[in-house]
């Protein structure tokens, strides 16, 4: 058999799941650490319950994703993962979704791994969302989610610094209310409205304008000229307010 008879016959199987995203269907792309609670509580031994300098990696894993060759507008990082919005004309490898499951999960291992000096793995999945609405919906799940997980880490953390074991921390906190939560970590000294907006609503990226000074070769002069640039916002809005920030971006 010839190769290029052959190739063809084994592409079929290689290819034959493809699956596209339809055209003017959005897509955020959710990647989640691997097996993440043992690399930063045992390997690593990161601070708890949260290190700068594991957000620190985070964020130099998002920067990178979103300068890897896709159309992403907003990115997203809290704990140990990462979302991101694509443009709604992305159409990178014809909107293929093994490609972008694999490529990301693939560049997100590759930059973490490569900054903490050790084996860091990502998976990865897109959520099709089919309007704006839906959008919205995404992002203010994963920052109520951060919000969530931030308030019981820090009950968490708090009841095993107090030697509570871990069975006895889990259980204390366990159907506990939000007031109730805010009260324990009050009793240790912790006002949990005080705490860095980061830990309790994540980081968001994306470009923003800014002015900067700029040289003119034919004036020779020095002028203001529009930059767009990478930002990073470690203040994010709440909730409400966290819903029109994200329709900006859908404009």
């Amino acid at each position: 058999m010839k190769f290029d008879d052959l190739d063809a016959k084994m592409r079929v199987y290689e290819t034959a799941q493809d699956r596209c995203i339809l055209p003017e269907m959005y897509m955020v792309a959710r990647i989640d650490g691997r097996g993440f609670t043992r690399l930063t509580k045992e390997v690593h031994q990161f601070e708890t319950p949260f290190d700068e300098k594991f957000r620190d990696l985070m964020v130099e894993t998002v920067k990178h994703l979103m300068n890897c060759g896709f159309n992403i507008i907003y990115g997203y990082t809290q704990s140990d993962e990462i979302s991101l919005l694509f443009h709604p004309n992305e159409n990178l490898f014809g909107r293929k979704v093994r490609k972008y499951i694999s490529v990301l999960a693939g560049e997100a291992s590759a930059k973490f791994s490569s900054i903490l000096g050790s084996i860091g793995a990502f998976d990865c999945r897109i959520s099709e969302l089919p309007n704006k609405r839906l959008v919205e919906d995404y992002f203010r799940w994963r920052s109520e989610d951060a919000h969530r997980n931030a308030l019981n880490a820090h009950c968490y953390w708090q009841l095993r610094k107090d030697n509570h074991s871990r069975n006895q921390a889990s259980s204390k906190i366990q159907g506990m209310s939000i007031a109730a939560k805010n009260e324990l970590l009050f009793q240790y000294g912790i006002n949990f409205n005080n705490l860095p907006a980061w830990q309790k609503r994540g980081i968001g990226f994306y470009l923003k304008n800014i002015k900067k000074e700029g040289f003119n070769p034919k004036t020779s002069e020095y002028v203001p000229i529009d930059k767009r640039v990478l930002h990073i916002d470690f203040e994010l809005p709440m909730r409400e307010e966290y819903n029109k920030f994200i329709i900006d971006f859908l404009e």
